[in-house]
């Protein structure tokens, strides 16, 4: 059986088609769409018309493309770039009506549940509690929890793309003034999850997204081309020299850096603050940087429960892109 993942991101569309017989999401097929919607969208504001035109293109290039692999209608969501513009249900209508894809949005804390369980199978049941940080562009996501959902999951608006454009959009690079002036941001908003996760002391902690993937090879990982069982561990003391590292650097010169691909070189040192932050914040030493995130958690959680949840989170993603009040989410203990 091949199941197929549609995600729409800050920077790209990307699709991933995998074999999902055994229970483990293998990847057959991969592609993506580079369409850079948070260069094209401003905090708090619409998505424009080229972009959805963009978008609908991209979404039916993917849904084609998982065809020609054998799977089936893909499960499509947007992450925080369109799940946070005011114009959200037009998109989603849009893509639905000239593809016939349903693409959805999924709530934040929804997210960090699907991270976190991609996290707990791949990391085993050997780590104990678990705590994890996943930077994306719009949002950053923690969770914690001892079983196979997490007891605490939390979403702020802590995107490595988003806090670029609120603070460095006009310095390049931007002035030590305002890196702390960042760095206080996101110290004032991460505090209460921070507080929890240092409370719950977790055994094993673990970063997922490509901001870390690419932090980690900046700190001196192994690069991706060893395969994704090298383990790859990322260390706060090191990750405070590789925001000093990035400050001094325009955009285009970070990008020379190992591990720092030109697309995100801009935004690469607003996740270093966030990532650097976070860990100081919530007592993390180290975090294992993990291949599997958000799509993976989708498709496992697919697997394991079938197509029904899916269908609860589209009919909820549908209810309140209609203007509905939103539907109350359970919570991942209660899902236990």
């Amino acid at each position: 059986m091949r199941t197929s993942v549609v995600d729409v991101g800050s920077k790209t569309v990307r699709l991933v088609v995998s074999d999902t017989e055994g229970g483990a999401p293998l990847p057959v097929h991969t592609a993506k769409w580079r369409l850079r919607l948070s260069e094209q969208v401003t905090h708090g504001g619409p998505v424009p018309d080229r972009a959805v035109e963009d978008l609908v293109d991209a979404v039916a290039a993917a849904d084609r493309a998982a065809a020609r692999w054998g799977a089936a209608g893909p499960l499509a969501f947007a992450t925080a770039v369109v799940r946070g513009a005011p114009n959200r249900h037009e998109v989603l209508r849009t893509v639905r009506d000239r593809t016939g894809v349903e693409l959805c949005t999924l709530p934040g804390e929804v997210e960090a549940e699907l991270t976190f369980l991609a996290a707990r199978r791949w990391m085993g049941w050997r780590c104990g509690p678990l705590a994890i940080l996943d930077i994306g562009g719009g949002s950053l996501e923690v969770a914690f929890g001892r079983g196979r959902l997490p007891d605490f999951a939390a979403s702020l608006p802590l995107g490595a793309a988003r806090l670029t454009h609120e603070y460095f959009e006009d310095e390049d690079p931007p002035s030590p003034d305002r890196v702390r002036a960042l760095r206080r941001r996101v110290r004032h908003q991460l505090r209460d999850a921070a507080a929890r996760i240092r409370w719950e002391g977790p055994r094993t902690a673990v970063a997922t997204s490509r901001t870390f993937q690419q932090l980690g090879r900046l700190c001196g990982a192994a690069p991706g081309r060893h395969g994704p069982f090298v383990e790859r561990v990322l260390s706060a003391a090191d990750l405070r020299g590789a925001v000093d590292r990035l400050a001094a650097l325009p955009a285009a010169e970070r990008a020379r850096l190992p591990g720092i691909s030109a697309p995100r070189a801009a935004q690469s040192l607003a996740g270093a603050v966030v990532a650097h932050t976070a860990m100081k914040l919530t007592g993390l030493a180290t975090v294992t940087v993990c291949p599997w995130a958000l799509r993976e958690g989708v498709l496992l959680r697919h697997v394991e429960e079938g197509p029904s949840w899916w269908a609860e989170i589209s009919r909820r993603s549908e209810k309140e892109s209609d203007g509905a009040d939103p539907v109350p989410l359970r919570s991942a203990a209660a899902r236990h």
